[in-house]
């Protein structure tokens, strides 16, 4: 492809509404375009950058046995209501639509139900476990706060993996293995130096949870680093610590 030829070509006039440095200058090369707050379509640029992300993801989980699938978007709420994650008090980021005949559906935000239920329909013995799948999704979250460009926004693909573990010793190694795999992924796309395991709250997914946290200026939390452990705690006010 010829740059003559391609549409989307560098410019100033960005709207100015879009307040994050990183969302502008991307916008600014073409390589995505807000189209309203918090959802930005992905130019051919924005797409080839992606992509080459996705791939390098894909081959340090496969190479660990990890299995990729792709799972719907619109999800069945009595799947949910099971667990007593469809309403708002316990998820407050539902999408919902309605068909024709007034069924309501939920637009994707994870998918832990619905891929326990599609397994249901499959797993009969132990002998068919240990396994892990992933995939590349798009997901509707209702964010009351979209803002920081492409780093909080109401659509968004995410890549989420799921093991189903034979006993808490399957469940580590698993957890453990990739672990491992996050950080050969953020090394291999040169953003390991700045990048911190972190202890913080899971909120609607678990009461704690791990993460990996880039530190940058167009960060929301306040983290305190020991760089001697090479890892962090997020702190959610000055008063909760959950180191």
């Amino acid at each position: 492809m010829k740059y003559s030829s391609y549409p989307f070509k560098t410019r100033k006039d960005i709207s100015s509404q879009e307040v994050s440095t990183s969302a502008v200058l991307l916008a600014r090369a073409g390589y995505f375009e807000r189209d309203m707050a918090g959802v930005y379509s992905t130019l051919p640029f924005g797409l080839k950058v992606s992509n080459k992300i996705m791939n390098i993801i894909r081959k340090h989980l496969n190479s660990r046995g990890a299995m990729e699938l792709y799972l719907t978007a619109l999800q069945n709420p009595e799947v949910w209501k099971k667990t007593d994650r469809y309403s708002d008090e316990a998820i407050d980021v539902w999408f919902r639509t309605h068909l024709h005949n007034g069924t309501e559906l939920g637009l994707s935000n994870t998918h832990e139900e619905p891929l326990t239920y599609l397994l249901s329909k499959f797993v009969s013995s132990y002998k068919d476990l240990p396994f892990a799948l992933y995939q590349f999704q798009t997901k509707f979250r209702n964010e009351l706060r979209a803002k920081n460009g492409i780093l909080r926004t109401r659509e968004f693909i995410m890549k989420d993996l799921y093991t189903f573990d034979l006993s808490e010793e399957d469940l580590n190694k698993h957890y453990d293995s990739y672990l491992q795999a996050y950080i050969d992924i953020y090394t291999e796309l040169g953003v390991i130096e700045n990048t911190f395991l972190t202890f913080a709250s899971g909120g609607a997914f678990s009461k704690f949870s791990h993460e990996f946290q880039l530190v940058c200026e167009t960060g929301e939390d306040e983290i305190y680093i020991d760089y001697d452990k090479n890892q962090n705690v997020e702190l959610k006010s000055t008063k909760d610590s959950f180191a």
